[in-house]
């Protein structure tokens, strides 16, 4: 293998640097921390996840040749860690979670859900890890704040996106289209530094941070389509290695979901065998390798759920939807019994929306229910072919039961420009759109005629006029009155294009 003696010394050092680790001096480290983050936090609890590997270095030959891009990985590391956690800045008297072995049947994760916390406070936390306990390394002190307590009047605000791919960032856009960068791989001197936009997302300092789906792409390149749980493990690897990602971590908590390309493939459902991309990866690794790789579920949950509902504060709840698990084959023609979210799914986010009081409810769901989309589709909520019977008898049941249109508002993934589109009804939708540039593309105009929408029946206030990368930023803010809410899009170097506010 051929590789430049400054590409070494800038992953070592940043990963030393990254990973803040003390030594014992009389006993060189054979054992590194991958990264470090929290997930879901709620009042009073989080996820804490780790990952440790043998080395504090990722050499890539040519992160711009698809075949050499895809043979990297991070290779893990045996070990144990133990997570500790506290409200005092350098962990006086922290608090400490048992030590956890990890090995290579959990992908040298260790994962741990903290509980007893209190609402609306700042904890610090780090990991304690080694072969053994008695000679042990101790990682930098990261943050996140718990929720504000169920009732509280406060200041919220958190960001979404979609489609961070990586390969499309170091290989090209696959749009043809031209971006602000072009089409062309990312060719800057900081490119292993990773993705800009969670730079410009740290800048913000939002109180949260959903990856809704498609957070790694188990299709791409096409040339290279992952199918084993090695290939599948080795994409979150390379993702949660870029130095700018890894910064985010440090300071934000993160709901993760999933969708096709980090579930199985395009538009991918749970039959045995696509027509086009055959049995593998099967539906049951996709799902058992997302829930391994991000920290969504309690670890000593033997049969967790992937939906959820969050009541962040007096003001807001989210609902966070699985799309892929429960879904019926995308080929079946559409019709009551066809379905995206499961009778059990779509029975809890009935009840639990009609029980909610907040002010403003909002729907997080990894594919649209507005759009419009393109006239071909057939795998979400606004696709006559695909699951439009579902998304319609959804909206009718929203009027029915007299929700507000100012009120509930849907945020979506999945599709790679950003718009604000209302649904003939008039609820109103927001799509976050791609994350890089180089996967990003125009969108599909209401009333055109390679739309799902040839009538013009959805009115779209907003839609990219540029192929961008970037990211939606959710504000709600108490007032004298009532409180606020804004829907802001921002490109990947944190430069605002639209906002939206009641």
């Amino acid at each position: 293998m051929k590789f430049s003696l400054s590409t070494i010394l800038f992953f070592s050092i940043n990963a030393i640097l990254s990973s803040g680790c003390q030594t014992n001096p009389n006993k060189p480290p054979n054992i590194h921390l991958h990264y470090l983050m929290a997930g879901e936090p709620m009042q009073e609890s989080i996820i804490f996840q780790a990952r440790l590997a043998a080395s504090d270095t990722i050499v890539y030959e040519d992160v711009h040749d698809p075949a050499l891009l895809m043979a990297t990985d991070l290779e893990g590391k045996a070990g144990k860690l133990r997570f500790e956690y506290g409200t005092d800045p350098q962990l006086r008297n922290a608090q400490q979670s048992p030590w956890i072995a990890v090995t290579s049947g959990g992908d040298f994760i260790g994962k741990y859900k903290a509980t007893g916390l209190a609402p609306g406070t700042n904890y610090y936390y780090r990991v304690r890890y080694g072969q053994e306990e008695e000679n042990s390394l101790t990682g930098q002190i990261q943050s996140f704040r718990t929720l504000p307590a169920k009732d509280a009047e406060s200041e919220i605000s958190f960001v979404m996106v979609t489609g961070s791919h990586l390969a499309r960032f170091y290989l090209g856009g696959g749009f043809g289209k031209a971006s602000s960068q072009g089409t062309e791989a990312y060719q800057g001197e900081d490119k292993y530094e990773g993705f800009h936009g969670f730079e410009s997302i740290l800048a913000k300092e939002p109180d949260f941070f959903i990856g809704n789906g498609d957070n790694v792409y188990y299709d791409h390149p096409e040339d290279h389509r992952v199918k084993s749980l090695e290939e599948m493990r080795a994409m979150w690897h390379r993702q949660f290695f870029m130095p700018r990602i890894r910064r985010m971590f440090s300071k934000i908590p993160i709901y993760w979901m999933k969708d096709d390309h980090d579930h199985r493939f395009d538009d991918s459902d749970t039959t045995a065998v696509h027509p086009r991309y055959g049995s593998e990866p099967s539906n049951e690794l996709g799902i058992k390798t997302f829930l391994e790789q991000v920290p969504i579920a309690d670890p000593e949950d033997i049969n967790p759920l992937t939906y959820r509902t969050v009541r962040v504060n007096k003001y807001l709840q989210l609902w966070m939807v699985e799309g892929r698990d429960y879904r019926s084959p995308n080929e079946w023609p559409d019709g009551p019994e066809k379905t995206i979210w499961g009778e059990e799914q779509k029975q809890w986010l009935k009840q639990t929306l009609s029980e909610s009081d907040a002010t403003y409810k909002i729907l997080v769901t990894p594919t649209p229910m507005v759009g419009p989309d393109g006239a071909g589709k057939k795998d979400n909520h606004t696709n006559p072919d695909g699951f439009l019977t579902e998304g319609t008898a959804f909206f009718n049941w929203l009027l029915a039961n007299d929700f507000d249109k100012d009120s509930f508002f849907i945020i979506t993934g999945d599709r790679h420009w950003q718009y604000h589109s209302i649904h003939p009804t008039g609820f109103q939708e927001f799509s976050c759109g791609a994350m890089v540039d180089q996967n990003s593309r125009l969108g599909v105009d209401p009333g055109s005629e390679n739309s799902n929408d040839p009538q013009g029946l959805i009115i779209q206030p907003y839609t990219s006029e540029v192929p961008s990368g970037g990211f939606l930023r959710v504000k709600v803010s108490p007032d004298k009155n009532a409180p606020k809410i804004s829907f802001e899009f921002y490109d990947e170097y944190g430069q605002a294009h639209y906002t939206y506010g009641i």
